[in-house]
């Protein structure tokens, strides 16, 4: 196995770890996890979170995986800039993700043939 190759998986497994027990916190409402959530539902959040995660990590649904998660954590920007908050709690997993996504899959942003 490449050393390219050792390092996608290892990414891909860290950056599915982490957004996966992230969102497993909200389900179980860890009260430092759900703080600033109280006008938001936690559980359909995390819910959501982990399973859009399970997508990007399974070879086959990457790409919707992907989409689905450039979308979740584009709304949790979106909702930190409108409270004045720093937008870097789902910056810096969305900038994982398209690292890793840009490593598994590079026609996914070049737009050359099909994989």
């Amino acid at each position: 196995m490449g050393t390219k190759k050792i390092i996608t998986v290892t990414l891909t497994y860290v950056i599915t770890g982490i957004i996966f027990i992230s969102g497993l916190m909200k389900v179980i409402h860890l009260p430092w996890s759900v703080a600033g959530l109280e006008n938001y539902n936690p559980t359909i959040l995390g819910l959501m979170e982990m399973a859009f995660i399970i997508l990007f990590f399974i070879p086959k649904t990457m790409r919707i995986g992907f989409i689905l998660l450039c979308c979740y954590f584009a709304g949790a920007m979106a909702t930190e800039l409108a409270r004045n908050a720093p937008m870097l709690n789902p910056g810096i997993p969305l900038a994982l993700i398209w690292i890793v996504a840009f490593m598994r899959d590079r026609h996914l942003f070049l737009g050359t043939g099909n994989s």
